[in-house]
């Protein structure tokens, strides 16, 4: 088993009109084991960012640490607020500057520019290469289940509501088929004026 499988997991963002949601599943295991069933994957960098971190936890961990840091400092020396194209840039240098020995996660940005509200959604590797596609982007052990749900399900301008229905259904349906995520999720809906953070209950084995 691949070390980036060993505790599982998985992280999905989708973007819509003026909004972006990101879902976690809540399992953390040793490989078929389960450790724990409340262990949340996303993290709040500024108001309106957000980063999800799966893959090996420990290595997370460790990845979050380093980049709450670097965000502190960004925002002391800039005096304004993280915008996602930043915190993603932040990520993939921290990253690759570990490429000879680097971390096993792999991050997923996700948020709306503090200045325009337009939405930000992005995926990397282990060595911080930057993906961002305008629809969905997805990682960790259900990677492979999920991309074919978020494709069904992703429309073109979706507003807040319908966009939580659709990372809702895609997240629930990954959960349904990859035996290392599960034990529920939680999806978080960023918009202009607030974030929702909602719980969805799903297969408890």
């Amino acid at each position: 088993m691949s070390i980036m499988s060993y505790n599982g997991g998985t992280v999905l963002a989708m973007a819509g009109n003026e909004c972006v949601c990101i879902a976690t599943d809540l399992r953390l295991g040793e490989q078929m084991t389960t450790i724990a069933t409340d262990v949340k994957k996303v993290h709040k960098l500024s108001e309106k960012v957000y980063v999800g971190l799966p893959g090996f936890n420990s290595d997370a961990k460790t990845v979050l640490d380093k980049i709450q840091f670097r965000k502190s400092l960004y925002e002391l020396r800039e005096n304004r607020k993280l915008k996602p194209q930043v915190a993603a840039t932040i990520i993939s240098n921290l990253l690759y500057q570990r490429r000879f020995g680097g971390y096993f996660t792999e991050p997923i940005v996700a948020g709306l520019d503090p200045a325009t509200n337009k939405p930000y959604i992005c995926g990397m590797d282990t060595i911080g290469c930057i993906a961002s596609p305008r629809d969905f982007v997805v990682t960790g052990t259900g990677q492979e289940y999920a991309l074919g749900v978020c494709e069904n399900f992703w429309r073109e301008d979706m507003n807040p509501d319908e966009l939580f229905e659709a990372t809702a259904q895609a997240i629930l349906a990954t959960l349904e088929r990859d035996a290392c995520s599960g034990w529920g999720a939680l999806v978080y809906t960023i918009t202009k004026d607030k974030v929702n953070i909602k719980t969805l209950k799903a297969r408890m084995d």
